[in-house]
């Protein structure tokens, strides 16, 4: 059984003023997350990732569409859902009076079972502020108490909106060593995210969304692929014939020239991808071998692979940071 299942939803939200057309937050997406695995969505400001998340959540209802949580509809079957899917949104609005250990203890009460909350606590490294109100924690701090309520109730799916947010690079470390043991337990995460360098470690596969509609979705590598990024060496040298010497290897696609400076760009090998192409190793080697039997001297030599922040810039024409 596939553990979350979102198939062509739509969904519009009305606008104010006579005669203003609905807004489209959703446009035909679909998305499916397997037992264990931890996917990743993508997305600007606007994109969708939100209404997706309340969608799966059960906090609204699709226009159109089919949408299970393990087999369950999240809004029929609303009491059930709630056993087996945990949820940690964005600006959680909690009971400020209430401390950290108090919070967790009372949402572990809404439960036949769970994890133990002073043992949660900690691993979500909160052990120090355990006797601190909510309302007298830091963004940070509160982002950590969300993410200890969606996993009190011991949940076999979890979504994870932002996980990171606020947080400095121990504490986020800390979290994403939570999720590789989530991921480790079978535990299902469905992960929304704007920090690439978090859904590269941990995602086993990434849907992106642009405009409320799906735009790509695979592995890292496959949608680096499918963007027709490759790997580049970087060098200088001042040999006027180097451009032409590297365009004649195989593992060269075209080369760059700007004065000294060469921008040596890998081509595919036929019938392989991002993944497995073996110029993505052999590049570099390949160049410097070319170089040397020609008696070139460069300098500054430099691999760099595509990134997915590359690829979602090239999919969707401009950067995630620009939200």
């Amino acid at each position: 059984m596939t553990a979350l299942v979102a198939q062509h939803l739509r969904k519009t939200y009305r606008t104010r003023g006579r005669g203003r057309p609905p807004v489209v937050a959703l446009d035909d997406v679909s998305l499916s997350v397997g037992p264990g695995e931890v996917a990743g969505v993508l997305g600007r400001n606007g994109a969708g990732k939100s209404t997706t998340v309340e969608l799966l959540a059960g906090a609204r209802s699709p226009d159109s569409g089919r949408v299970r949580v393990l087999g369950l509809d999240p809004r029929a079957d609303r009491g059930r859902v709630r056993g087996v899917l945990g949820v940690q949104l964005q600006g959680a609005y909690l009971h400020g009076a209430l401390t950290v250990l108090e919070l967790v203890r009372l949402y572990r009460s809404f439960y036949p079972r769970g994890l133990d909350p002073d043992l949660l606590v900690e691993r979500v490294g909160l052990g120090a502020s355990r006797d601190v109100r909510f309302e007298k924690l830091s963004g940070g701090q509160q982002q950590r108490v969300s993410v200890a309520l969606a996993l009190v109730g011991a949940p076999r799916a979890v979504i994870l909106d932002e996980l990171t947010t606020g947080l400095d690079p121990e504490a986020r470390r800390s979290m994403w060593s939570l999720v590789e043991d989530l991921r480790a337990d079978g535990v299902t995460v469905l992960l929304v995210s704007h920090l690439m360098e978090e859904v590269e470690r941990l995602c086993d596969h990434v849907t992106i969304l642009d405009a409320g509609r799906v735009v790509a979705r695979g592995t890292a590598a496959e949608l680096i692929d499918l963007a027709g990024l490759r790997p580049t060496v970087i060098l200088r040298t001042d040999d006027p014939g180097a451009a032409d010497l590297l365009t004649r290897l195989p593992v060269v696609e075209h080369v760059d020239a700007t004065g000294p400076r060469l921008v040596v760009a890998g081509a595919a090998a036929a019938g392989t991808t991002a993944a497995d192409d073996p110029s993505r190793g052999d590049l570099l080697h390949a160049v410097g071998a070319a170089l040397a039997a020609a008696g070139v001297v460069a300098t500054e030599t430099q691999l760099r692979r595509p990134t997915l922040d590359d690829a979602f810039l090239a999919l969707t024409g401009s950067p995630l940071e620009a939200s």
